[in-house]
This record gives structure tokens, sequence and C-alpha cells, in this order.
């Protein structure tokens, strides 16, 4: 049990697409949005959570063709989430972000999130405790993934959020903005290169 809670830890205390973008809303657009995101994000991860358990996500995920659309849309979906956080809080009206980020963003990316279902997959799949059954097995570890997922992504929120209350310089505000939107898309890089080079070996 504790080595599955150390890596429920790591895997989601990296710097990854669901904790770079909370952080990056709190910066961008504060409190409120970055909460009703943060929450978006967990609803998902917990539908992902159910659809690997339930075997649904295996079923789906087998057809390469259908793996690959998801990769795609969530790609684009993260480059989207990135372009309004670096365009949050914009004087320029033909490129200023009209709508901020919220629960519906959070669900949407996790929901199109390849990587969500290939790591709760890894963390349902293995990682068995000892004299207990299945049924409670997983009960217990959606209990400790969602014990320690919501700290860690409210503490990257809270990062984000208090780079918003600091009230810098617009200019200064902005490079910040781009700096997280720049790290989001360096993942995405990551994640893209990963895949052309599974896919070519």
């Amino acid at each position: 049990m504790l080595i599955f809670a150390a890596a429920v830890f790591f895997l989601i205390i990296t710097p990854g697409p669901g904790v770079l973008s909370a952080a990056g809303v709190g910066a961008g657009y504060g409190a409120r949005p970055g909460t009703r995101y943060v929450l978006g994000l967990f609803v998902g991860t917990n539908i992902v959570c159910l659809a690997v358990v339930s075997g649904l996500a295996a079923v789906v995920l087998a057809d390469p063709r259908i793996r690959a659309i998801l990769f795609a849309a969530s790609t684009c979906y993260l480059i989207y989430l990135a372009l309004k956080i670096a365009l949050a809080g914009s004087r320029i009206a033909f490129i200023e972000a009209k709508r901020e980020p919220g629960f519906r963003d959070g669900m949407i990316l996790n929901l199109l999130n390849p990587k969500a279902y290939a790591v709760n997959t890894t963390l349902f799949s293995g990682f068995a405790f000892e004299g207990t059954s299945l049924a409670m097995e997983t009960v217990l570890k959606f209990v400790i993934l969602n014990a320690i997922w919501l700290p860690i992504h409210f503490l990257w929120l809270a990062m984000g959020i208090t780079l918003h209350r600091l009230d810098l310089p617009q200019r200064s505000q902005r490079i910040i903005n781009i700096c997280m939107s720049l790290s989001m898309l360096i993942v995405v890089g990551l994640a893209v290169l990963y895949q052309v080079k599974g896919t070519s070996q």
C-alpha cells in the first residue's frame, strides 16, 4: 500500500499537463476559475479511473486508431489551453482570451489524455494489496489516489494564484503566463516525440 502511495505521489507531483495547467490557470485568471478548473480535472481523472477499472478503457484503447485520435485531440486541447493562459489579461482585442478556463476545460483535458489512461491502468492493475479482496483493494486505491491527487493539484494551483495576487506589472504577468504556457508546450512536445518514437519502432 505504501509503495502504491509513493508511486501515485511521484507520478502526480512531477510537472505534467494537469498540474502545469492548474498553475497556469491560477496565475492567469485567479482563484475562482482555477478552483473550478482543478475540480474539472478531479472529476475527469475519476471518470478515467472508473473506465479503467470497468475495463471499458482497455476495450476502447485496444484500437490504435482510437489511441491516435485521443492523442491528437489531447495535444490540440493542451495547445489551446496554453494559448489561453498566455493571452490571459491581454489588452490586444484581436488576441484576447474571451473565456477563462473552467470546470469543463479541466474535465475534457483528462478525458482526452491518453497518459491518464495509461497511468491509471498501471496503478489499478499493478501494486496488489496482500490480504484484501479485489473490491476492497480498488476502493482503497481510489481513496489513496484522491487523497494524494487533490492536495498536490491545489498546491500547484495555489502557486499560480500567489503569482496572480502579487499584482505584478502587466508586462511581468504576461511573461509569467507565457512561461507557464511554454512549460505546457514543452510537455506536449515531449509527448509527441515519445509517441512518434513509439510508432516508428
